[in-house]
């Protein structure tokens, strides 16, 4: 049995990591808001977008080391307090250089949570608090996008949302400061430890960032590229990325949920793979004026692939993982799933040369050979 102390912590973290994809995700929703009222370029709002990513990626990597060398309680909340002055500043700054320096303050602190975090969740609970974790961050994805656009809707401020967001990162500081740390219990021990093959970084790496590079990627594509080229005929563009948030995570979370509760197996890394391919080939279909009914299934293909790869990819670090070093294969598995966030940036650099379905169409075909890698992995009984 865990201790009571132990769960109180748990649920200390996972408030932690719900804030911490709220701060990170809600922006999706909010740069609707500046390009219609700041008339901030399309190129300048997608920066800020993806430059997230910029502080987002040292951090996670560091958050992880720094979790498995001190401990991940004080690594978290200093993120969780970054999240918060850099939601604060792009609150009280909304001018285009403004716009990048508080998203990348931003990406520093949820980087920070993410990694540590979930490490932190893997030491209370075994591989059970790991895909948890995820499974709360997902939560915390959609939520963010969501509210914002029902808030943009109501209201012509952009301040709001930010203030919440804010308010968020603070509150789960205080509660996660407030519960303290738990040792890790036996039974998390015994569902990390009982495991009879082999760990090593080589191996937890090799298994899990085929399915890593397509978590992200996957969400940003529907929530960013093609909520920014669905036909003229939807006339409420501030809805798109909130509708997309609901229909994406919302299918990433049953993934992630039917898959904990059912024990799917180590074929699941391999549909997830397959949705992205689906997933871009109906965004490549689209191209530059998507029909609202793509959008949906697309996303609901994209929500159903971040999902399954983001819970295999962890499952996998879990399994493989030295236990000393579990903070930083997190870290390291985390970086490879955020390179997704440059993904709308990228496409739209290609866009004028190669246009909107070519690009879309390369990366159906690697998330083929994603599906092909992890078939052979099971094949040979490198994954089990």
């Amino acid at each position: 049995m865990r201790s009571g102390n132990a769960n109180r912590v748990f649920i200390g973290v996972t408030i932690l990591l719900f804030t911490a994809g709220w701060a990170a995700n809600h922006f999706a929703s909010v740069l609707v808001l500046i390009r219609e009222q700041l008339d901030v370029s399309s190129v300048l709002v997608n920066g800020a977008f993806g430059i997230y990513a910029l502080g987002l990626l040292p951090s996670l990597l560091a958050g992880g080391v720094l979790a498995d060398r001190f401990g991940a309680r004080m690594v978290v909340l200093t993120g969780g307090v970054l999240s918060a002055l850099g939601n604060l500043s792009l609150l009280a700054f909304h001018d285009g250089p403004s716009l990048l320096v508080g998203r990348f303050i931003v990406g520093l602190g949820v980087g920070l949570v993410v990694s540590a975090g979930t490490a932190w969740a893997g030491r209370l609970r075994g591989a059970s608090g790991v895909t948890l974790a995820g499974i709360i961050l997902t939560a915390g994805f959609m939520m963010g996008p969501i509210v914002t656009s029902g808030l943009g809707m109501a209201s012509t401020s952009i301040i709001t949302p930010f203030a919440i967001s804010v308010a968020l990162s603070l509150i789960a500081v205080v509660v996660g400061f407030a519960l303290g740390d738990a040792r890790s219990t036996p039974s998390a021990l015994g569902a990390s430890s009982g495991i009879k093959h082999e760990r090593s970084m080589k191996k937890a790496l090799a298994v899990s960032l085929p399915m890593a590079i397509w978590v992200f990627s996957c969400i940003t594509t529907s929530l960013i590229v093609m909520s920014a080229r669905i036909d003229s005929t939807f006339g409420n563009a501030i809805l798109l990325p909130g509708i997309g948030a609901a229909i994406a995570f919302s299918a990433g979370l049953i993934a992630q949920f039917l898959g904990r509760k059912f024990a799917w197996g180590r074929g699941s890394g391999i549909v997830g793979a397959l949705c992205a391919l689906a997933g871009f080939a109906l965004a490549a279909f689209g191209g530059d004026s998507i029909p609202v009914w793509l959008f949906v299934i697309a996303s609901i293909l994209f929500g159903t692939a971040y999902g399954l790869c983001l819970r295999e990819g962890l499952l996998s670090i879990e399994t493989y993982t030295p236990l000393n070093r579990r903070g930083t294969g997190i870290g390291i598995y985390y970086v490879f799933t955020y390179l997704g966030f440059g993904l709308p940036v990228l496409l739209d650099a290609l866009l004028p040369h190669l246009g909107a379905s070519i690009p879309l169409y390369a990366l159906a075909a690697l998330a083929l050979g994603s599906a092909v890698i992890r078939g052979v992995q099971i094949k040979r009984g490198y994954v089990v």
